[in-house]
């Protein structure tokens, strides 16, 4: 019952307009838009945490992945907060101008952010733990059954606080170090912090103290205690009040990448690159997808990337007409092609790469006409971005659909017959029926609640990645296509100045470049 009169009473804000997206999404380069440290407390924090032990990799003890001034690789503390005042100060003035059916006179609100829990494959086993990118986007904890709230009042006074799992020997000697409520504050940059236990009194002071607006979506939390916990909270005091998603303004801040963002996804973009390159230049025949699955895993790691991004596609052959194709368990023989799509995760941020070979090192020529079309569709889409037919993610997916019709006509795959855009769209769109792009980030689909038709802005990373499947069974095809899946795939970065940038431009594609990679 209570998680459906949460879920009930849960208002989404989404999806975000480009105007509101805007006004929450512009990183700030002024030292005054948001709340920053001075040196002399940055150092005297350095002080007060130095000879601790933590609950996640930190500069003191890590300094081979996190810089002195930084909080986690790559990001800097400063940067955290000034998130979690952009994030308070916007959905104050987004309330004030937008919401309908909520009290816009409003200018007190409480957000409340959840943190990933621990999860088991079986009996005492867990998972490989992955921070909740939306809490981790916020205040850089990547300690799991942790809370982060928010505040801000009438004065534009904004409080940050964080619920923490406290300090337990027993439980520290087998799942590790945890950080504690002691350090917390100091090192993720909190005004507070607590022990879980805490949570429900403070909210209830909170909400009795103020009346906020309540921004709190349990359709996306991975603590089932919290939602009961917020269920009895409202009980408690009798609040009427909607419960608000933070999600959608969250994911408009995180739609944009920050400078320092934007050097994560050049270095996870790099480190994939070089990986699918060693990976394709070191295949053979006779190798089986999960070998190839295995030497992409290796080779990301190799280059300190924590974990690759996703679970691989490895196809060869026939397989490659799966689009998800995940089960990576047949032998390749001479003359398949391998899609492989795969990325990995570095300092949080994910690369997401596809390329296709031929596993013994030459094309036939049914498989260069396709990859061909492929790469030069491919091309002529990165070159239309931010043009017309390219300047949003659903434009360029109409404009791929119709260029794909076209290429498959002329070689006899499509039929002649066709002579409008629509007909041709829809022939493409057979033969490739995934979209051609979506935003990337912390995660690979990234940010999930934006719509993929605004226009794109600088500071957006997506990928572009046409294909073609051919199914073996189809006879509507030429014989010598049947059973064939092409797809070229590289991350894209729109820059500060309006232009492309290639993420993942060293990972080889050209057709003679992968033909002379293992000669």
């Amino acid at each position: 019952m209570w998680k459906k009169l949460l879920y009930r009473n849960a208002v989404a804000i989404s999806p975000v307009r480009l105007d509101q997206l805007r006004c929450v999404s512009v990183f700030p380069t002024s030292a005054t838009a948001a709340t920053t440290t001075s040196t002399r407390a940055n150092t005297t924090a350095a002080n007060v945490l130095s000879n601790k032990r933590f609950g996640q990799p930190v500069a003191l003890t890590h300094p081979h992945l996190i810089n002195r001034d930084e909080l986690v690789t790559g990001i800097k503390l400063d940067e955290f907060k000034q998130r979690r005042h952009r994030l308070m100060i916007g959905l104050q003035k987004y309330v004030a101008e937008n919401t309908r059916g909520i009290n816009r006179d409003k200018r007190h609100h409480a957000v409340i952010i959840p943190s990933s829990t621990k999860k088991y494959m079986s009996d005492k086993i867990p998972y490989v733990f992955r921070q909740n990118s939306d809490f981790y986007y916020l205040c850089g904890c990547l300690e799991p059954d942790t809370v982060l709230m928010m505040s801000i009042d009438d004065r534009n006074s904004i409080k940050s606080t964080l619920f923490m799992r406290p300090k337990d020997s027993h439980a520290e000697l087998w799942e590790g170090t945890r950080t504690g409520v002691e350090l917390a504050s100091e090192l993720f940059g909190v005004d507070e912090s607590y022990p879980m236990d805490n949570f429900r009194p403070i909210l209830i002071k909170l909400l009795q103290q103020q009346k906020p607006l309540i921004w709190y979506d349990s359709r996306v939390s991975d603590l089932p205690q919290l939602n009961k916990q917020m269920v009895n909270v409202l009980e408690t005091i009798k609040s009427q009040e909607h419960l608000l998603s933070p999600i959608g303004l969250v994911h408009g801040m995180r739609l944009i990448k920050s400078p320092a963002e934007q050097d994560l996804m050049r270095r996870t973009c790099q480190i994939a690159s070089e990986a699918i390159n060693d990976v394709m230049r070191c295949t053979k025949p006779g190798h089986s997808e999960h070998h190839i699955f295995a030497m992409i895993d290796y080779q990301c790691r190799l280059r300190n990337a924590s974990y690759l991004a996703y679970p691989p596609v490895v196809a060869s052959g026939a397989n490659a007409t799966t689009i998800h194709y995940i089960e990576n368990s047949q032998l390749t023989k001479s003359g398949d092609l391998v899609l492989m799509d795969a990325g990995c995760e570095y300092g949080g941020y994910t690369s997401d790469i596809t390329r296709t070979w031929p596993v013994n090192g030459e094309f036939s020529e049914p498989q260069k006409i396709l990859y061909e079309i492929v790469l030069e569709l491919q091309k002529e889409l990165i070159n239309i971005m931010l043009k017309e037919g390219g300047e949003t993610l659903d434009a360029l997916f109409d404009t791929m659909c119709i260029k794909l019709g076209k290429y498959l006509q002329e070689v006899g795959i499509v039929s002649k017959s066709i002579d409008d855009l629509i007909g041709l769209g829809r022939a493409g769109y057979e033969f490739c029926p995934h979209h051609v792009s979506h935003y990337l980030g912390m995660d690979v689909h990234d940010t999930p609640q934006i719509p993929r038709n605004l226009t794109l802005l600088p500071g957006i990373v997506c990928t572009v990645e046409p294909g073609i499947y051919i199914s073996k069974d189809r006879s509507d095809v030429p014989k010598e296509f049947r059973g064939m899946g092409v797809r070229v795939e590289d991350d894209i970065l729109i820059t500060s100045d309006n232009k492309i940038e290639i993420l993942s431009d060293a990972c080889v594609k050209e057709r003679t470049h992968l033909e002379n990679l293992n000669k």
